[in-house]
């Protein structure tokens, strides 16, 4: 099969976004608490408005039950204080009743003029302990109902969790009137897998070696061609970026240079979703990693040694970290998610010497794509359906 775009204006171009660390994820040296750093509405609310200023065109909200803050409220406090930066607001499916969601997520819409974007997550709650199949069945349902509340007059729904008959649809309307916020959307399972090329717009990844994302693409992209659809292909990952190779390699050393390792093993572990089949990927990427923790030449595993889910950085000069997102773009690889250490340092580091020399976009919400042949490396259109 190939993937013939239509109407995509962008298609040379990526998105281009940053993370703010609602999560208690921010650190000069990995492991190391720094109360300077902590998860503060000052704090995280400042890498917003940084990384709007540096021009990046979204930043992910995570969420957590453990630690930082809570975010949807976060992401209505940005609404105020940004102008043209999508947020990517990270939503626990079945934490809210479906109808409730949607109603925030359709105030949210309104209160950011569009700008809202939405991470599906299906983890397990607190004191929760779930078969897979069911998170993900109960986060298919929640997905079917918010479009049910987003496109129609009413919602309707008979499902295995959820049933509502005739509930009006009126307070849940989003400002975007053509389907509601774009969803992203990570996992490995095939629930997962299936979940997502059935109801979400974008596969986000976690790093791997490019081959083992070639392949995660090539998956969700034969699932979703199934449905009659195709989709956009994400990467969520750290950044390490300075004027020379050997620059950003001795920072890198310098990050985890004071991290104990079972300090380590805590923070990785306070995750609800430490035991996932992502988190393991990234694990099995640091037992083959080389001796620096280098899995490939510039894909440096050892952020993982202090966090649970995504666990590698790109590290090397300008240059360097060019042809590697050129690489990736030529997988198919539309959407990027970047973080570093400390969060506001590295996004002025990335946001100064390399983001200007990127021909950016926020995704398309609406646009067609007509499923053929899949060509050995996948493109991403994003169609919503």
């Amino acid at each position: 099969m190939t993937i013939v775009p239509i109407t995509s204006p962008d298609l040379d171009a990526a998105e281009i976004s940053w993370f703010a660390a609602l999560c208690s994820d921010d650190y000069r040296h990995l492991g190391v608490p720094d109360g300077a750093l902590r998860s503060s509405w000052a704090h995280c609310s400042e890498i917003v408005k940084t990384s709007e200023e540096l021009g990046f065109r979204n930043i992910l909200c995570p969420s957590s039950y453990q630690v930082g803050q809570d975010t949807l409220s976060f992401v209505a406090g940005c609404a105020p204080i940004t102008s043209k930066i999508n947020l990517l607001a990270a939503v626990r499916c079945g934490e809210m009743q479906p109808i409730m969601l949607a109603r925030t997520v359709a105030t949210l819409d309104h209160m950011l003029e569009g700008r809202l974007t939405l991470n599906v997550i299906s983890s397990d709650f607190p004191g929760e302990t779930a078969v897979s199949a069911y998170r993900y069945q109960r986060s298919r349902e929640v997905v079917q109902i918010l479009r049910q509340a987003w496109t129609r007059d009413s919602i309707d729904f008979e499902g295995e969790i959820y049933r509502f008959k005739g509930v009006s649809t009126a307070p849940a309307k989003p400002y975007q009137q053509n389907g509601g916020p774009l969803l992203y959307f990570g996992g490995y399972s095939p629930d997962a897998l299936e979940l997502c090329a059935e109801q979400c717009d974008v596969y986000l990844m976690w790093p791997e070696t490019r081959e083992e994302l070639a392949k995660s693409m090539k998956a969700v992209h034969e699932r979703a061609a199934r449905h009659g659809r195709t989709l956009d292909y994400g990467l969520r990952i750290h950044m390490i970026v300075r004027d020379t190779e050997a620059e950003a390699k001795e920072y890198a050393r310098e990050l985890v240079s004071k991290l104990d390792d079972e300090q380590g093993r805590a923070i990785r572990e306070r995750a609800l979703d430490a035991r996932s089949l992502g988190v393991s990927h990234q694990a099995r990427n640091r037992e083959i990693a080389d001796a620096e923790g280098y899995v490939e030449p510039h894909l440096w595993t050892g952020v993982g040694r202090a966090r649970s889910g995504c666990g590698a950085a790109l590290v090397g000069s300008v240059d360097q970290v060019l042809s590697e997102i050129e690489a990736y773009r030529k997988m198919g690889i539309r959407a990027f998610i970047f973080s570093g250490y400390p969060h506001l340092d590295e996004a002025r580091h990335f946001g100064t010497k390399v983001l200007p020399q990127l021909k950016t976009c926020s995704l398309p919400h609406a646009y067609g794509r007509v499923p053929d042949e899949m060509p050995a490396t996948p493109l991403g259109t994003g169609e919503r359906h």
